[in-house]
């Protein structure tokens, strides 16, 4: 099963108040309900979303309804879970806040669907179950609503940002997409439909993530400290060598003489590590700024000899 589904099949085990129930029932039916012969239609490819609909719709308004098993246009996915209510079908509707007592479309959700912040999301929830989907954060952070209404679209878009989640849209050649790229707001997001067990998945998930590229930003920056420390090494061999094959390294005065041997016999030490190592085999006693300078120096020797 996908982390969607997974999140969707959580979601239908949560216990909701008469309001809540309403605002999740509300946002599942805009997103997703339609009419044929003054009967409504609802579908999902859960089993237990469809029980869960099922459950509220008799709660709500003592209607039982049955549940039937149709082929799904796409043939790479489960067949769907049809509802068809025939009874009350436009007292509803309008209830839901999706017809008007005309039987005309309520663009603007009726106050009393989301008139608390637990109906905002119940709202959210019903939406998501009906039209979301979030990808696994094992391959990639991303999270949307797939809407066919404009006005639905930004009011999901709204109910989204009164939470900060930087939720955006975009148009597509059918409907609308709001969505969320951050992970950390995916984590919010979920946290605020009560999907506790996905939280846990996905901040397990997440915080592996920053920590595996934490590691490889300091693997990436320890090595190109150590590129460097050999390439330093590297050309202060090369200034020894010429020195050496010009006029000896018996030319230089003791203090630089020492310089040029131990970095002979250790090209690879850091000048920090060299500091060290000439203080406990040479009983000499040296900072790294001091070792820099006799470095300096050899270099300008050899500059010249050049």
């Amino acid at each position: 099963m996908s982390f969607s589904g997974k999140v969707k099949e959580e979601l239908t085990t949560l216990k909701s108040t008469t309001s809540e129930t309403l605002a999740v029932l509300s946002g599942f039916v805009r997103n997703n309900g339609f009419i044929k012969d003054d009967d409504l239609y609802l579908s999902t490819e859960s089993d237990k979303v469809a029980e869960m609909l099922k459950k509220y719709i008799k709660y709500l308004y003592n209607i039982d309804v049955k549940i039937e098993k149709k082929d799904n246009l796409n043939l790479y996915k489960n067949k769907l879970n049809e509802i068809k209510i025939e009874e009350k079908t436009y007292f509803i509707l309008n209830d839901l806040g999706v017809l008007d007592k005309n039987k005309r479309y309520i663009k603007k959700v009726p106050e009393y669907i989301v008139d608390g912040n637990e109906e905002i999301r119940s709202y959210l929830r019903g939406a998501f179950i009906s039209s979301g989907s979030i990808n696994d954060p094992e391959s990639s952070y991303h999270l949307e609503f797939t809407i066919n209404k404009k006005e639905e679209a930004v009011f999901v878009q709204h109910l989204l940002n009164i939470f900060d989640l930087n939720a955006k849209i975009l148009a597509r050649d059918k409907g609308y997409m709001v969505y969320i790229k951050e992970a950390e707001r995916i984590s919010d997001f979920l946290k605020l439909i009560h999907a506790n067990s996905a939280v846990m998945h996905y901040e397990n998930v997440r915080v592996y993530h920053e920590e595996k590229n934490k590691t490889n930003r300091l693997n990436n920056c320890e090595q190109a400290n150590t590129d460097k420390i050999v390439a330093s090494g590297m050309k202060e061999l090369e200034d020894i060598k010429l020195i050496e094959d010009k006029i000896t390294l018996d030319a230089l005065d003791d203090k630089l003489l020492v310089a040029a041997t131990y970095r002979k016999k250790y090209p690879e030490a850091s000048l920090k590590e060299l500091s060290k190592i000439i203080e406990m085999e040479a009983g000499v006693k040296i900072t790294k700024s001091g070792l820099n300078h006799r470095f300096r120096k050899i270099r300008e020797i050899a500059s010249r000899l050049k």
